[in-house]
């Protein structure tokens, strides 16, 4: 179990067919190109799986020989590192949750609970979050509310803003974003956007699609 999705567990093929249909910025469309040659030369080399690779590519010395290879030179390869650092969101803090009392900011921070993934481990089932709610002297509810809020900010993308707009629409873990209807989810989030102002403009519908596509890789490891 863990905040993060296992890296080990997407092989190289896995990956080069999600690049295939992921949503990328235009500065890394280069990505998209020539997928089978550049992994076909990645799984040549040995690598098996997303965690390899980025281990290989964060060394300077396998850094500078993969960059001779003709299909990998250029700024490709830190492109592809920054892509695949990507996949590990960063953990939002406890205190730019709306709707989360002060004094239970206060408390958790205190207790050096300042991000989701500090949280992860002391809300992962009810007989966890029934204790930390216990020690810290903090209202069960909320404590459940944090956990699902947690949950939701392990999906790429999904900061404390949006994370508390799907727990507002009760699809309210990963698991249940995982299940949503892109088309309905789409149409919800931009009433409750128009109702409360939260983002400037439309959220677009390839946004949400990209958001329920990427929840379904995230463990389901909270139990409920």
């Amino acid at each position: 179990m863990g905040y993060y999705i296992d890296l080990e567990k997407i092989s190289v093929d896995n990956y080069r067919t999600k690049l295939k249909t992921a949503y990328l910025p235009p500065s890394r469309m280069v990505l998209k190109e020539r997928l089978d040659e550049r992994f076909g030369y990645f799984k040549g080399q040995g690598i098996k799986n997303i965690k390899e690779l980025i281990q290989i590519l964060k060394k300077k010395d396998k850094f500078s020989e993969l960059q001779k290879v003709e299909c990998l030179s250029g700024d490709y390869l830190t492109l592809l590192l920054r892509e695949l650092k990507s996949t590990l969101p960063k953990p939002n803090k406890i205190r730019d949750f709306t709707g989360i009392s002060k004094e239970t900011i206060a408390k958790l921070e205190n207790a050096g609970i300042k991000n989701t993934v500090k949280l992860f481990d002391k809300v992962i089932n009810p007989v966890s979050r029934k204790k930390l709610a216990t020690d810290m002297k903090i209202d069960e509810s909320e404590i459940l509310e944090l956990t699902k809020l947690t949950d939701l900010s392990r999906i790429k993308w999904v900061g404390p803003t949006f994370s508390r707009m799907l727990y507002d629409l009760g699809v309210d873990t990963v698991d249940n974003v995982a299940k949503a209807d892109p088309v309905d989810l789409h149409e919800r989030v931009n009433q409750l956007n128009k109702e409360k102002n939260i983002y400037k403009g439309h959220i677009g519908l390839n946004d949400i699609e990209i958001v329920v596509d990427v929840a379904k890789d995230v463990p389901m490891d909270i139990e409920y």
